[in-house]
C-alpha cells in the first residue's frame, strides 16, 4: 500500500508540476526557432456554422476586414443544418465573394469541414469559428510562419474577454493560461500538442478527410502534420478573442467533452502511443495521456492511504480529507467567503471529475461530433 500511495502521489506531482518543470528547461536549453517571414500564399477560410444568426454576420464582416489581399483569400461557410437565420444571412454575403454551401439536416462539424475543405482553392487552410473575432493582422501573421518548410500547421491565441468573476471562470483563465504556457514551450521545442480551432492554419497538402465522429478536429489535423514529419507552431502574434461562456453546465460539458475528445483521438490516431512514429511522443504522453489518468491516481492516492498507519501517512490522510472538504465547501459556500486554498481545491476536483465523466463518455460510446450551443 505504501508502494501504491506513492506511486499514485508521484504520478500526480508529475504531471501538474514535474513535467511543466521539465518544459521550462527543455525549452530553454533546446529552444528550436521558425523561420518566419512575410509571405503570401492562397488561404481559404474555413467556418463550420450551426445556428449563429447572431454571430454569423459580425463574423464574416471580420473575416472581410482583415489585412491580406482579397485576391488570394477565399471565405467559405458550411451551415450544417441551421434551421435559424443563418443561411439567410449567408446568402447575403454572396455577392461580396463569400462562399456558402448548407446541409438540410446536421451532420456533424468534421464533415462540413471536409466538405469545406473539398471546395476550397487555397494551399492553406485557415481553420475558425463562427463567433470569435479575428485581429486584422490574424491570417497574416499565422501564414508567416509557413515560409518554414518544417511548419506544418500553426495556432493563434485566443483571448477570453469575460469580467465575470467567479470561481469557475477564474479557474477557466488560469488553465487557459497554464495551457498557453505549455503550448508556446512545446511549439519552441518541436510541436503543440493541440490547436485552439478558434484560430489554426494547415497546409493543404497535410489535410485529409477527418472521420465524421471526430470531436476535436484541432487536436487531429496538427497531430496528423506531425506525424508526417511536419512541426505545429503556437504563434502568439496571432490573435483572436472571444468571451467565456457564461453557463457554468455549459461550461462543464464542454471540458468534458474535450477531455472524452482526448481519449478518442488515441483510438483515431492509435500511432500516437507508439515512440519511434511519434516524434513528441513524450511531451503527449505526459502532457495530454496521463492528466486523463490523474482522477484514477488521486482515488488510489486516498484508497491506499486509509490502509497505512503511521504517524507520517496519518497527516497526509487528513490533509486529502481536508482537500476534499474544501472543495465540497467552495461549491456551496458564498463566492465572497472562499480562500485561494478552497478555489485551487474546487478547480482540482472539477477538472478531474469532468475527465472521469469524459472517460465514461468515451467507454460507453456516448460521445458525437454535433456541437452544441454555448451561452455568452
Amino acid at each position: 500500500m505504501k508502494a501504491l500511495f506513492w506511486c499514485s502521489f508521484l504520478f500526480i506531482i508529475y504531471t501538474y508540476i514535474g513535467y511543466p518543470f521539465i518544459l521550462w528547461i527543455w525549452a530553454g536549453l533546446r529552444r528550436r526557432p521558425v523561420g518566419k517571414k512575410q509571405v503570401e500564399p492562397s488561404v481559404s477560410i474555413m467556418i463550420a456554422a450551426f445556428n449563429e444568426e447572431k454571430f454569423i454576420s459580425q463574423k464574416l464582416e471580420n473575416c472581410l476586414s482583415l489585412e491580406y489581399p482579397r485576391d488570394k483569400l477565399e471565405i467559405i461557410v458550411v451551415s450544417d443544418g441551421s434551421n435559424d437565420r443563418t443561411n439567410e444571412i449567408l446568402k447575403g454575403f454572396q455577392n461580396q465573394g463569400v462562399q456558402f454551401f448548407s446541409y438540410p439536416e446536421r451532420k456533424g462539424k468534421p464533415t462540413a469541414l471536409n466538405l469545406g475543405v473539398s471546395k476550397s482553392r487555397g494551399d492553406i487552410l485557415f481553420f475558425t469559428d463562427a463567433r470569435q473575432i479575428l485581429d486584422t493582422n490574424a491570417v497574416r501573421e499565422i501564414v508567416a510562419n509557413f515560409s518554414d518548410p518544417a511548419v506544418g500547421s500553426v495556432s493563434g491565441e485566443l483571448i477570453l474577454t469575460s469580467e465575470e468573476k467567479n470561481v469557475s471562470s477564474e479557474g477557466m483563465g488560469f488553465y487557459w493560461k497554464v495551457e498557453k504556457w505549455m503550448r508556446n514551450r512545446e511549439s519552441q521545442i518541436h510541436s503543440m500538442l493541440g490547436a485552439t480551432g478558434a484560430i489554426y492554419a494547415t497546409r493543404k497538402s497535410l489535410f485529409d478527410p477527418i472521420p465524421s465522429e471526430t470531436i476535436l478536429d484541432d487536436m487531429i489535423i496538427p497531430f496528423r502534420g506531425i506525424m508526417k514529419g511536419y512541426r505545429a507552431i503556437f504563434d502568439r502574434n496571432a490573435k483572436a478573442w472571444d468571451g467565456s461562456v457564461k453557463d457554468l453546465k455549459e461550461e462543464s460539458r464542454r471540458k468534458i467533452r474535450t477531455l472524452s475528445g482526448n481519449f478518442q483521438l488515441v483510438k483515431l490516431e492509435p500511432r500516437l502511443l507508439i515512440p519511434f512514429l511519434n516524434p513528441v511522443f513524450f511531451q503527449f504522453i505526459s502532457h495530454k495521456i496521463f492528466r486523463l489518468f490523474v482522477p484514477f491516481a488521486m482515488g488510489l492516492c486516498f484508497f491506499s492511504n486509509l490502509f497505512v498507519s503511521s504517524t507520517f501517512y496519518r497527516v497526509t490522510l487528513i490533509g486529502q480529507i481536508l482537500f476534499y472538504l474544501c472543495a465540497i465547501f467552495a461549491t456551496w459556500a458564498p463566492e465572497n467567503n472562499l480562500g485561494h486554498v478552497m478555489k485551487a481545491a474546487k478547480i482540482i476536483v472539477e477538472m478531474n471529475l469532468a475527465a472521469l465523466k469524459g472517460f465514461y463518455r468515451f467507454v460507453s460510446n456516448s460521445q458525437n461530433s454535433m456541437w452544441e450551443k454555448a451561452k455568452i
